[in-house]
């Protein structure tokens, strides 16, 4: 009995070795993810980077991310580039599908059943075959923002009542690193946007004209340039405030991203006037673009408590198809004369 007993504990104790030996293992591997996500200063590498290294240190075979619609993160998100693994990987979806799964709890949660409401987490297209999952709760400073999501085919990797410990210490490193990088990025958006519209700002304008312009001519391609602004925008502001002025600006800015496509850039130059970069757009194709914006915008008012307002602009194109035009600046001032062109005849007609 005495030997039976020894046996016991001296099994006891190879257990709790075996087990602070994989303990120990965990540590390290997160050790290493939180070693190479703490210097990342963008959202495209901090996601990149954080996905891979879970996956491949822990051989985990599915972790995303899901970012709260509107939060301050997912604001920025949409203006930066992704690589595919983000584009893969990332899911936005509203604030009350998160939190309602989560019972808004910042602590993880582990499912291996019922995993079907989940399934609204998944980024979108994908489909995981799953039979276990953890949801760690992402916070910006002291808020749920999103969830880090990790899956496996097997239901014993995230069974419920295993130790978290681990999982929320990652959360803690990541909501921290997501804060700095967040600060970060939202210098480089002021930098280059407008803080009104959140269009491209003058500044990012024209040196992505000049990039462009420059690639039109190696390429031998067509690159057209409008120069808009808004037809009796003074008025509006007499009329209505400033602030409703604001509104006006902010729902042509809406319609203008509309109505382009990804590849297009919309900027605010100053005040009502508006520049559009269509690469690989003729001049003809650029005109038909407008007719179309025009057209849009007498179909959608902008309608505000105080009135209906039928916002109208002119516009003035020019393209590199025109061989006088020798660089960038010059594509621009072309488009601002032709402008002030259709602004003096409309003014004719008007007379």
């Amino acid at each position: 009995m005495i030997a039976d007993k020894a046996f016991y504990n001296f099994m006891n104790i190879k257990k709790i070795i075996q087990r602070l030996k994989e303990n120990d293992e965990i540590y390290r591997k997160f050790h290493q993810v939180e070693t190479s996500i703490l210097s990342v200063l963008d959202f495209k590498d901090l996601f990149e980077v954080l996905l891979s290294e879970i996956s491949d240190k822990f051989k985990i075979p599915f972790v995303w991310l899901t970012i709260i619609d509107k939060s301050e993160v997912s604001k920025l998100i949409q203006f930066l580039k992704s690589s595919n693994i983000v584009k893969e990987r990332l899911n936005i979806i509203p604030k009350i599908s998160l939190l309602s799964l989560i019972n808004n709890q910042k602590k993880p949660l582990l499912i291996n059943e019922d995993l079907k409401p989940y399934f609204k987490l998944f980024p979108p297209n994908q489909k995981y075959l799953i039979r276990s999952m953890s949801v760690i709760p992402i916070l910006l400073d002291g808020e749920i923002i999103g969830s880090l999501n990790q899956a496996d085919t097997c239901p014993k990797r995230f069974e419920p009542g295993i130790n978290t410990t681990f999982l929320e210490q990652l959360a803690i490193k990541v909501s921290l690193c997501l804060s700095n990088v967040t600060a970060h990025e939202k210098l480089k958006f002021l930098a280059f946007r407008d803080p009104l519209t959140e269009l491209m700002n003058r500044r990012a304008m024209e040196n992505i004209l000049d990039r462009e312009f420059r690639r039109a001519k190696r390429y031998n391609t067509a690159l057209s340039v409008v120069f808009l602004d808004l037809n009796d925008f003074k008025s509006v502001n007499d009329k209505y405030g400033h602030l409703i002025g604001d509104k006006v600006l902010k729902h042509l800015s809406k319609i203008f991203l509309e109505m382009c496509r990804d590849c297009d850039i919309v900027a605010r130059y100053a005040g009502d006037e508006f520049v559009i970069i269509l690469p690989e757009t003729t001049l003809k194709n650029a005109e038909k673009l407008m007719i179309r914006t025009q057209s849009h915008l007498r179909k959608n008012p902008l309608k505000l408590p105080e009135a209906t307002i039928f916002p109208s602009i002119s516009f003035g194109i020019a393209s590199s198809e025109d061989h006088s035009i020798k660089n960038f600046d010059s594509l621009l001032k072309k488009s601002d004369k032709r402008l002030y062109m259709m602004k003096e005849k409309g003014l004719r007609q008007a007379n």
